[in-house]
């Protein structure tokens, strides 16, 4: 598959454009995540979350680590900036969450480069900042 590229223009724009790319997502699919702090990854994560019917708050999940929004499938919102290695995923029971047949979205997957290579269906949205409020959001997907 060819990469599906979204350019928006504001916050709710990206949540839009999050809706429209969930139509393609299916249990089990990881989504990873690359974008600087402010790029919008939760505001992607709350329109994937909204498109399978969760309507409460999404928040990052910087301290907590995850969190869940209990949709169906249920999302998983995972934030792995205070993550380094492979075993800080086993530590907080990432892999755990692989088997509960959710979707599962991953800020700041670059900080463990070899996650990739541990999941089935992957796909990957880099959201660089264009603009103040504009965005570039490239999406590529990857099976295993």
């Amino acid at each position: 598959m060819s990469g599906i590229v979204y350019n928006t223009n504001s916050p709710e724009e990206t949540i839009a454009a999050a809706e429209c790319f969930a139509e393609l997502l299916r249990p089990g699919d990881s989504i990873l995540y690359t974008g600087e702090m402010g790029a919008g990854k939760t505001h992607f994560t709350k329109g994937i979350a909204k498109h399978f019917g969760y309507t409460d708050h999404v928040t990052s999940p910087t301290f907590a680590i995850v969190n869940e929004y209990n949709c169906t499938p249920p999302v998983f919102h995972f934030d792995l900036f205070r993550l380094t290695d492979i075993d800080d995923l086993y530590a907080v029971g990432f892999f755990d969450y692989l088997r509960r047949g959710g979707v599962i979205c991953v800020e700041w997957s670059e900080n463990i480069p070899d996650l990739a290579v541990e999941l089935e269906s992957v796909w990957f949205v880099d959201i660089k900042k264009t603009g103040e409020n504009s965005r570039k959001i490239t999406i590529e997907k990857r099976d295993g």
